[in-house]
């Protein structure tokens, strides 16, 4: 049987609440995802992008009875509350920091969503005075949890979880390819589509316009995408961020968060079929399961 696992997320996290009777339609029309899909039984992963289609944050979107709770970055959650309350205007919302009574904690192993009765990822319930999602982006992922600050790691041991340690998450997610926000997409220069947010279930094509729709869209359509972020196989010391990919002597693309001997990088797609090499390593880049490239 798997072992059940459960670390607090590192970095630490922030919450925004969202409340106000326009709430849905405000959040909608400004981030990559369906928010009027969310409700305390199913969450999102979603971006906001610039007016050019450009990444911003990333953040998940559950929620909680007549309110949206964002969990985004803790460093950059102030710039996300500043930059959603620029467009206010005449919505009747309120968007309110409350991560200091909160944290949030990953919990993954083969039973993970099976410990809360979740079916599916994105699907998401109440426990008590805390919430619990199923990753929206892959079940290996398995949940997060966010609770009332020193009550996360209890409510997960009765659920059969044991104390894990957040490296060894971050490794799981460095393996699957999957980006954790600053640390691996940069503001106003990443693409989505380059980053796997659309087969990571980050995008709905079927909603309306949202800022920086309009970019996303022709590249999807007009198939521009030219580079991808991917899990590589260091063989050699770990490049630090921003360390350039190499290809006969031509940089091919950079290095993003890293740990023992995995990491991701944005390499070039017609870069892929030759040596590359990263500081004094070797790359090997390594194409995940889900992945359409």
């Amino acid at each position: 049987m798997t072992r059940l696992l459960s670390a607090p997320a590192r970095p630490p996290r922030g919450l925004l609440r969202i409340t106000g009777e326009d709430r849905a339609t405000f959040l909608q029309g400004l981030v990559s995802n369906d928010v009027l899909a969310v409700g305390e039984r199913h969450g999102i992963w979603a971006a906001l992008l610039t007016p050019q289609g450009k990444y911003l944050h990333d953040f998940f979107v559950v929620g909680q009875g007549e309110a949206l709770l964002i969990d985004g970055e803790g460093a950059r959650i102030a710039d996300l509350k500043r930059r959603l309350s620029m467009f206010r205007l005449r919505a009747k919302v309120a968007v309110d920091d409350v991560g200091e009574g909160f944290e949030v904690w990953h919990g993954w192993g083969g039973g993970a969503l099976d410990a809360f009765d979740l079916a599916e990822p994105g699907a998401a319930r109440p426990v008590g005075d805390a919430f619990v999602l199923a990753d929206p982006r892959l079940p290996a992922l398995g949940i997060r949890l966010i609770a009332p600050k020193g009550r996360g790691g209890a409510l997960l041991a009765e659920r059969g979880f044991s104390a894990g340690d957040w490296a060894d998450w971050d490794l799981l997610r460095l393996s699957l390819g999957v980006p954790d926000g600053s640390r691996d997409l940069v503001a106003e220069k990443s693409i989505l589509l380059e980053s796997g947010f659309d087969e990571l279930n980050g995008v709905s094509w079927t909603k309306g316009c949202y800022m920086g729709q309009e970019l996303t869209a022709r590249t999807k359509y007009r198939g521009l995408v030219k580079k991808r972020l991917m899990p590589v196989r260091i063989d050699g010391p770990l490049p630090s961020p921003g360390t350039p990919v190499m290809k006969d002597g031509a940089e091919a693309g950079e290095i993003r968060s890293g740990q023992d001997q995995t990491a991701l990088a944005l390499i070039r797609l017609d870069a892929l079929d030759a040596p590359l090499t990263a500081g004094e390593a070797r790359i090997i880049p390594l194409r995940p399961d889900w992945a359409r490239w």
